[in-house]
């Protein structure tokens, strides 16, 4: 799933560039998007994603005025686990790469609980990735 974003004066920090924390926000952002986007009514009502690692590697900087792509894609599903990765890119060019794992809460008791396989094949099936 594609997004498009453009840096505000207020994501730039003293080197001229965008701050690192930035793109944490926009990479939570787009996973959450993706999960509305995919997600049944009644999954997106039933099941939360919080993040419990994310591992980013900065390629090149951001600068003001720039028109970035973010590109999100669900990876893998293990159990209550579901690995994303998101690539943040510029004219063609990568930016951030950034891999985080989510967790899957029941949302009425915000425990764990397993991402039901029908989910995890059918979201996986759309990236073309089973």
């Amino acid at each position: 799933m594609n997004s498009l974003v453009s840096p505000a004066a207020a994501d730039i920090d003293g080197m001229g560039h965008v701050n690192n924390s930035v793109y944490l926000r926009w990479v939570e952002r787009a996973v959450h998007d993706h999960w509305r986007a995919m997600a049944q009514p009644s999954e997106f009502a039933a099941i939360l994603w919080v993040a419990a690692r994310h591992e980013v590697d900065y390629r090149r900087p951001a600068l003001l005025g720039d028109q970035l792509n973010i590109d999100v894609r669900l990876d893998s599903v293990r159990r209550a686990r579901a690995w994303y990765e998101t690539i943040i890119s510029r004219d063609g060019v990568t930016l951030v790469e950034a891999k985080s794992c989510w967790l899957s809460l029941d949302a009425e008791t915000r425990t764990l609980i397993p991402i039901p396989r029908e989910t995890a094949t059918r979201i996986l099936g759309a990236n073309g990735t089973q």
